[in-house]
């Protein structure tokens, strides 16, 4: 048995990401999303959230770029003069010295994990912004956050390799350096990510596919995702959106990405290619209760 979770990042970014999420769900394969707490279209989201009751809804917890949802002077390991920092390497590189406070970690999850239960999400997952949650001194007091609101499930950012001809890959230099940095990571941290999560009781995905394709998905490296996914149940990430005044006045390196991402998720063919391989479209919710883990009648 195939199984495929397709979960839109980034719900609340903008009002434009909002719009094609529900877009992509209502009139595509889109089957998840995840939310951010500190979104400057937070309101907005957790409002159509509240109205799509077959969109399974986790929380993409923040950890790097935008404004923590507690106050600044409490997370002072992860933000610096108001906000987190912005570069990647720099969280990486503090991350595996252990330079961040596991409290504070914990504490800023959990905010961000309530403001959305406060706001009558039935949260079902969590993953994080840039998949932070790869690093073990910050898996560690995510899953504690998490288990202390609930919330059982998480992303598995690791997955095989993307299966792509020699052709494509020379189409697409850029595609060369994310599939080694994905390489690397998925070598350092995958199978400590498996032993860790499943000590603590978490449920999650065999893994993701495509992590690599990311700001250039277009319909040839869907087709070739979708051609080759594995038995068991995975997931696919995606960054649907508009391109619009909203997301001009942020920071993010997915602008044209977003529409392109959007446009291939709705096609028809999308769904008829994902049938024609025998893989059945899923939520996190699904997965969570095909698990056990939760009874059918308990989402409301």
């Amino acid at each position: 048995m195939r199984r495929l979770i397709v979960n839109a990042d980034d719900l609340g970014f903008t009002s434009g990401a909002n719009r094609a999420i529900v877009e992509s769900h209502t009139n595509g394969i889109v089957t998840s999303a995840t939310l951010m707490a500190n979104g400057a279209a937070f309101c907005e989201a957790k409002d159509l959230a509240n109205q799509l009751p077959n969109l399974s809804i986790g929380c993409h917890v923040v950890l790097i770029d935008g404004e923590p949802v507690l106050p600044s002077e409490r997370v002072t390991s992860l933000a610096q003069s108001g906000r987190f920092r912005d570069s990647l390497k720099n969280f990486a590189a503090r991350a595996v010295a252990g330079r961040f406070d596991s409290a504070e970690i914990a504490a800023e999850a959990t905010a961000q994990i309530r403001k959305l239960q406060s706001a009558g999400v039935s949260v079902s997952h969590f993953d994080t912004h840039k998949h932070t949650h790869v690093f073990p001194n910050v898996l560690y007091p995510l899953l504690r956050a998490a288990a202390e609101c609930g919330v059982r499930v998480v992303r598995n950012p690791f997955g095989p390799p993307l299966a792509l001809r020699p052709a494509e890959l020379l189409k697409r230099p850029n595609l060369w350096t994310r599939w080694a940095e994905v390489k690397a990571l998925r070598s350092s941290f995958a199978g400590k990510f498996r032993k860790t999560v499943h000590s603590e009781g978490f449920l999650t995905p065999d893994g993701t596919l495509g992590i690599e394709v990311t700001g250039i998905l277009d319909e040839t490296l869907f087709t070739i995702i979708a051609s080759n996914v594995p038995e068991g149940a995975w997931e696919f990430v995606c960054h649907p959106g508009y391109n619009d005044s909203d997301l001009q006045s942020v920071k993010t390196r997915l602008r044209e990405s977003r529409e392109v991402e959007l446009r291939v998720l709705t096609l028809p063919r999308a769904r008829d290619l994902l049938a024609e391989r025998g893989i059945e479209l899923i939520s996190y919710w699904d997965l969570a209760v095909l698990s056990g883990r939760v009874p059918c009648s308990s989402r409301n």
